[in-house]
């Protein structure tokens, strides 16, 4: 039977690229991982940022020991990877870094407190969750970045940058269904982040008309006709009764949802969906995890102090770059000789192969000679040197080459005595007349 071959998988082409949509591709993705020490609590926290970012983020990341932050940096551009996002274990705290790809730069907030969202849905009275608004990319709101420091504007580009850009005129209302929300506090220097998913519900309508046009069957027990259940008064919807004049919003577009219909008022509900988290900005780095400080928020340093730090980096990129030229300098010259090694194993090689094949013709050519001139197969242990190790011709001695002259007397004595000189009969009156 043949060999099964084995089906690769096919490689993207550049045609398979070309054909994916413009908002795709141009659209930031990012990957979100976590490194450190082992924690259940992190990895559930991962997979719950992870569903923030959809739905463009590798929300099946398979993530080992054996990975380096390298390995994702260098998958990055084939999957269109414009950030990442890194929860980082240790022993004292926990740190969530923010890096644009492919170059940086690094942001480096601390975790001081965070939530999982299974929690936070757990507290909340009404859990309303749909996997539906996932399909669709948050809204973010920046709340209170403004203040004098160059951190705080790099701080709310990043965040910004981490999400695909609305257009306000082109934008389908149906398909903002969640809201991200970045609160900062000047006083103590911490961001709160909070996850909402949004609900639209129609304002102005009882709760039974709200109950039929949501296609539900109402309970007529008590009313002797339906315009009772409609008329009846007291019975608002939970809308108006639970949001507030500032909440009802005319809505410019007709919403898939039952009620909501241009140009008519509906309250705007969030359901808190979590996870929650508050950070604090530490530092920020120019390069990707290295490179020059640009802000801290513990240490301060002089103008003289950042010089020679400056200096310092540069020194080591230099030295870096030298380190690798001469690498791959000594990479090609080991190449050479090897190259030479081998060229000369192959003719040491050759030569002796031919050397042998020589000899072994020689050999060959002796044992023909011999039958030649004997008419007998040579023993074995004859040739057997010669075979083997010799590389002169084998020559034989002047008495094997008369041995002829020899043989054809006796032949003609045997042929005197019978016409088949070879019998056993002949022979033995051959020894009788000699005898």
């Amino acid at each position: 039977m043949g060999k099964i071959k084995k089906k690769h998988p096919k490689k993207r082409t550049a045609a398979f690229k070309e054909s994916e949509a413009k908002e795709l591709v141009e659209a930031p993705h990012s990957f979100i991982i976590h490194r450190g020490l082992p924690c259940p609590h992190i990895s559930d926290l991962t997979l719950d940022f992870r569903k923030i970012m959809e739905p463009f983020t590798a929300r099946e990341l398979k993530e080992k020991k054996m990975n380096r932050i390298k390995d994702f940096v260098a998958v990055s551009s084939y999957f269109h990877v414009s950030h990442m996002g890194i929860f980082n274990k240790a022993s004292t705290q926990l740190s969530f870094k923010v890096l644009r790809l492919p170059r940086g730069p690094t942001l480096t907030f601390k975790v001081h407190q965070f939530s999982l969202s299974r929690d936070v849905i757990s507290l909340s009275k009404k859990q309303y969750v749909d996997e539906e608004i996932f399909k669709y990319s948050p809204l973010v709101i920046m709340n209170n970045f403004t203040g004098e420091g160059k951190h705080l504007k790099l701080m709310t580009h990043t965040f910004q940058n981490m999400f695909p850009a609305i257009n306000l005129t082109e934008i389908d209302i149906a398909t903002i269904r969640r809201c991200l929300l970045f609160s900062y506090n000047s006083q103590t220097n911490l961001i709160d982040v909070r996850h909402y998913s949004i609900q639209v519900v129609p304002v102005g309508l009882t709760r039974g008309i709200k109950k039929l046009i949501m296609g539900q069957i109402p309970n007529l027990a008590k009313c002797e006709d339906i315009a009772d259940f409609i008329m009846q008064e007291g019975n608002a919807s939970e809308s108006e009764a639970e949001a507030d004049e500032n909440s009802q919003v005319v809505l410019p577009q007709t919403l898939k949802r039952k009620g909501n219909m241009e140009n008519n008022k509906s309250a705007v509900q969030l359901y808190e969906i979590g996870p929650r988290l508050t950070l604090q900005l530490i530092k920020i780095e120019e390069g990707l995890l290295t490179g020059e400080v640009l802000y801290h928020d513990h240490i301060f340093k002089t103008e003289q102090e950042k010089e020679t730090l400056r200096t310092m980096i540069e020194k080591k990129r230099k030295l870096k770059e030298q380190r690798k030229k001469q690498q791959a300098e000594n990479r090609a010259r080991n190449l050479r000789e090897e190259g030479k090694k081998q060229k000369s194993k192959h003719k040491q090689s050759t030569t002796q192969n031919d050397s042998d094949d020589n000899n072994n013709d020689d050999a060959d050519d002796d044992v023909e000679y011999y039958k030649q001139e004997v008419g007998e197969e040579p023993d074995e242990e004859l040739f057997k040197s010669s075979i083997s190790n010799s590389r002169k011709r084998f020559h034989l001695p002047s008495a094997l080459k008369n041995s002829k002259k020899l043989k054809t007397d006796e032949e003609l004595k045997r042929t005197k005595v019978g016409k088949n000189p070879g019998s056993t009969k002949n022979r033995k009156k051959g020894k009788h007349m000699k005898n």
